[in-house]
């Protein structure tokens, strides 16, 4: 099985971290990790802000350039459901590549669907389930359609030692970030941003772990202004910890 590692652009440019501990982790298990160097912005920006035209030749050179792996894995779910949901109607067709496409970690519950012990983090942790891993990558259970609870992200999770997991009250609710909806409506996101740190706080957690870079940024950026003492982590960086 060769993987392809698709390394989104703020990551690549803010949370490198979380690309190698990505890598690491692939590697750890045993996998054929391949990160193309001339990878490029997978195009939701762009699309985001109305301009789906200027996406369309970032989506072909990703067609392009991972065409040849059995999966493309990426730490971010926003980016991934793009892909996923988005190229083939861009690229105006079926478009293999986008369907071999997967978040982290759905690909490591569901296609490695690993099970042994992974690193080590004895740190108190509140789980963020963010919006696009919920609604349409399907890693955790929405509460609005009300069915058997689940979250992908805490099984794997639950893999490392020392580690306690804990939930926020409204667990699956919006942390105000939405891409271009915090530039066009910031005084909601900051407001939605400060709700849901404060309920991430009432935990009593150190930490603060999600599936995506962006909701945890918006979120350390709340806190940082306020002065709390709760620190954000990548899930794929606890998973690497101690390994």
């Amino acid at each position: 099985m060769k993987i392809g590692l698709f390394i989104p652009c703020y990551v690549d440019a803010v949370y490198p971290e979380v690309g190698m501990a990505t890598y690491k982790l692939l590697k750890h298990l045993g996998l054929d990790v391949v990160y193309p160097e001339k990878q490029t912005c997978c195009g939701q920006p762009m699309a985001n802000a109305g301009f789906e035209k200027q996406a369309i030749p970032l989506a072909e050179n990703f067609d392009d350039m991972f065409s040849g792996f059995d999966y493309v894995v990426a730490p971010s779910v926003s980016c991934t459901a793009f892909i996923r949901f988005n190229y083939p109607r861009l690229l105006n067709h079926d478009c293999e590549t986008a369907k071999r496409c997967m978040d982290v970690v759905e690909f490591l519950h569901d296609v490695v669907k690993v099970d042994s012990r992974l690193g080590t983090f004895p740190h108190k942790v509140s789980l963020h389930n963010s919006c696009h891993g919920v609604r349409e990558l399907e890693l955790s259970s929405p509460s609005e359609q009300h069915v058997e609870k689940f979250n992908k992200i805490k099984d794997l999770l639950e893999l490392v030692d020392g580690i306690e997991v804990v939930e926020p009250e409204r667990p699956d609710e919006c942390c105000g970030f939405g891409g271009m909806f915090s530039v066009e409506e910031t005084a909601v996101s900051a407001q939605m941003g400060r709700d849901k740190v404060e309920r991430h706080m009432q935990t009593g957690a150190e930490y603060v772990t999600g599936p995506d870079c962006s909701c945890l940024m918006h979120m350390a950026g709340v806190a940082k202004k306020q002065g709390l003492k709760i620190q954000f982590k990548h899930v794929v960086e606890i998973l690497a910890a101690g390994l």
